[in-house]
């Protein structure tokens, strides 16, 4: 590859990064507004979550199609390669963080947000749980795109030990919801209890999203995705 082609290469590589940066950040954005609006009781904001998922399946659109133009029309060398691949995974897992926010936001926005709600203690509690499990799988995601920027694989590897954390909190969670359930027998108590476990699943998700993202990034690095060389 000839010196101005690497030139040319290497804008188009970095202009590749702050799409990627941009849908990252779009989706990171989304968790939190739906995880605020269960923590503070108020579906407000949750109609932002879905404008954005839009622009989050546009980004991914334009990424993949950046990608492909750089398979096609360049030579990339071995490390090139690992970096448009490893971004073609990344933007897989970020649109499925991003689907499963909206997923979350639709559950609450069902949510009976009212007097029995707002007075149980326990409800809360299991709700405080949930807002800090939440608060985990954001920084796992956030922390990923970190890693991808800077090309740390150290970070990554952080980021795939933090995943325990997260299979603990979903086990707490779950064992204090079938509790709850087994203690109280309010049938609306017991569907509300049910939506709270189906959205802590969500953020268990999230945290695998995480945990992939975190290995693409190895990959990218290293040539080496999950113990197996591959490029």
């Amino acid at each position: 590859m000839s010196t101005s082609v690497r030139k040319h290469f290497d804008s188009q590589l970095r202009e590749l990064n702050e799409r990627m940066l941009k849908m990252a950040s779009e989706t990171e954005n989304s968790i939190k507004v739906t995880i605020k609006a269960l923590t503070n009781k108020d579906t407000s904001q949750l109609d932002s979550v879905v404008q954005s998922d839009a622009l989050i399946d546009k980004l991914e659109r334009q990424i993949e199609g950046k990608c492909l133009k750089l398979l096609l029309q360049q030579q990339p060398v071995a490390k090139d390669l690992r970096t448009i691949s490893s971004a073609l995974k990344i933007i897989t897992d970020l649109e499925r963080i991003a689907d499963q926010s909206v997923d979350i936001g639709e559950i609450i926005l069902k949510l009976p947000f009212d007097e029995e709600f707002n007075s149980d203690i326990k409800l809360n509690e299991i709700v405080y749980t949930i807002q800090l499990m939440a608060n985990s799988a954001v920084r796992m995601v956030e922390e990923s795109i970190v890693a991808y920027t800077e090309n740390d694989v150290e970070k990554a590897d952080m980021i795939i030990d933090a995943d325990d954390c997260i299979d603990d909190y979903f086990v707490q969670i779950r064992d204090e919801i079938i509790k709850y359930i087994v203690t109280n027998n309010k049938q609306s108590l017991s569907e509300l209890c049910v939506d709270l476990l189906t959205i802590t699943k969500y953020l268990e998700k999230i945290g695998d999203h995480a945990v992939n993202i975190a290995e693409w990034v190895k990959f990218d690095v290293t040539g080496i995705h999950k113990n197996e060389k591959i490029i």
